[in-house]
Order: structure tokens, then C-alpha cells, then sequence
């Protein structure tokens, strides 16, 4: 595991996932929304759809995409989102959208609610994974065409949306699709601390997530990681072996994905 000492000026050269450093993190998010922005701009240019897999983590982004679409009156009349992933409660129903932790409640809070009416798009072109019809999500996505680009990021087990490793050969992992599924104690923890002050036993133990095969099937994979511990986690993303027990490996066989880091990030990680 010698790639987790590469240095700065090291990270990217030979790795099989392209890698680009920035600056901050908020350079990061920039790049991420001006390239939502760049893609829909151009497809509606020529009168086409356009169809992203969206994150809510990294969201940083979202603040700068909504102003881009405001500003340059963007219309979103032609786009459709299908967000990555949901927390649900125990019984696997969607956790409330009221409730801090919900997507769907940011999604609308943040993005849907403050971006011009005349521009925003319509309420079934914004897709979420729905945990009584799980594989509505991938037909939707199937009759679109697929997703033009898959925008994420990296959890801390390696997960993309919430697809948490798993003991099984790459192939099978790389087909599965939109499902609900147990949270790790790791991701839980991760992000207990990032979205709760650390209360991991209020974090939701269940989600709904869509599968590595509609992620893998994106014409695009673009991944953002600007946290400290992603030092580790992007070395081993772009320099591992592939396996379905560190899942975004699998983005290693993808022809056209990158990994766009900070500059904190491209540090070494030890």
C-alpha cells in the first residue's frame, strides 16, 4: 500500500482513475457546478435532454449551481436529476423530509425551491429512489438513455451513492441495482459526525440506494473529495486493486471518469 505515501507531486501520474488537484474546496465546488452548468447549457444548444445521477454529499456545489442557473437563466426545462440515495427508517420507509438528515428535504430546501420558477424543472424530472418500487429508478434511467454524467463523491469504505462494499466478485457487484440496504458502522460514524456532532446512534441504519450498474452505465463519472481522510480514500480509489470491498475501484474500468481533489487532499495521507 505504498500509494498512500504518494506525495503531491506524485498523485496522478500512472493511477488508473485520472486525478486532478485544485485549490480549496471551494474551487472544488465551482468546477463541479460550472461543469452541471457547462453540460446542460450545451445540450440545450442543440435541443437535447439532459441526464444527470446527482449527490447530496459533496453539496457544497448546489449554493453555486442554483446561482449560475438564476443568473444566466439557465432553463432546467429539458433536465432531469435522479438523486444518488435516501436514509430510511427501520421499517424502510423514507425517513421525513422535514427531518435534517433527508435529501429529498435538501434537494428541495436548497436547489428546487430557490432556483427561478420559470426555470426550475418539473417535479418528475427530480428522481429519487423510491423504497416501494426500487427498480422504477433504473427503468426511468433505462428509457432516458442512461445518465450523460454521474457526479459523486467517495465514502470512507469506498462507497459511491451508498453502495457499501461487499465479499463478492467484481462482476456481480458491478450489476446491482437500485436496492435498500444496511448502512456500515463506519459510514454511519463518518457521517454522524459530519451531519449530527457525532451522535451515531441517531443516525438512520437503512437507505435506499442506486446499484454500481446504472453508475458504471453513466457516459461520465466525475467524483469530488475535499475532505482530509480523502487523502487515503482517492489513493486507493485511483491505485488499488479492484474489488467490490473498496467499490469505487470499480471506477477504474470506466473510459471516461476522473477524481477532482483539493490541494489538502493530494497531500500525503501518511
Amino acid at each position: 500500500m505504498d500509494y498512500f505515501k504518494l506525495t503531491k507531486e506524485d498523485l496522478g501520474k500512472n493511477s488508473k482513475i485520472p486525478i486532478v488537484a485544485l485549490g480549496s474546496a471551494g474551487e472544488v465546488f465551482y468546477e463541479m457546478a460550472l461543469d452541471m452548468i457547462q453540460n446542460i447549457e450545451e445540450n440545450n444548444a442543440k435541443g437535447e435532454k439532459t441526464v444527470f445521477i446527482c449527490p447530496v454529499g459533496p453539496v457544497g456545489q448546489y449554493p453555486i449551481f442554483v446561482r449560475l442557473v438564476n443568473e444566466r437563466n439557465v432553463s432546467l426545462k429539458n433536465t432531469w436529476f435522479f438523486n444518488m440515495d435516501e436514509y430510511l427508517q427501520d421499517n424502510d420507509t423514507y425517513i421525513d423530509t422535514e427531518n435534517p438528515l433527508s435529501f429529498r428535504g435538501f434537494m428541495n430546501r436548497t436547489v428546487y425551491n430557490k432556483i427561478k420558477p420559470e426555470l426550475v424543472m418539473p417535479e418528475n424530472q427530480r428522481v429519487f429512489p423510491d423504497p416501494k418500487n426500487p427498480e422504477k429508478l433504473d427503468e426511468m434511467l433505462g428509457a432516458l438513455g442512461g445518465a450523460q454524467v454521474c457526479y459523486g463523491g467517495i465514502g470512507i469504505t469506498g462507497h459511491v451513492a451508498f453502495n457499501e462494499p461487499e465479499n463478492v466478485p467484481v462482476d456481480e457487484f458491478g450489476k446491482r441495482p437500485t436496492r435498500k440496504l444496511s448502512i456500515s458502522p463506519e459510514t454511519r460514524a463518518v457521517n454522524s459526525i459530519g451531519d449530527l456532532g457525532g451522535a451515531i446512534n441517531a443516525m438512520p441504519r437503512r437507505c435506499i440506494t442506486i446499484g454500481m450498474k446504472s453508475i458504471l452505465a453513466a457516459k461520465k463519472i466525475r467524483l469530488y473529495c475535499f475532505r482530509d481522510w480523502h487523502r487515503a480514500v482517492v489513493r486507493q480509489a485511483a491505485y488499488g486493486d479492484v474489488t467490490a470491498s473498496f467499490p469505487v475501484t470499480l471506477v477504474q474500468n470506466h473510459p471516461d471518469a476522473r477524481i477532482t481533489v483539493t490541494d489538502n487532499v493530494a497531500e500525503a495521507a501518511f
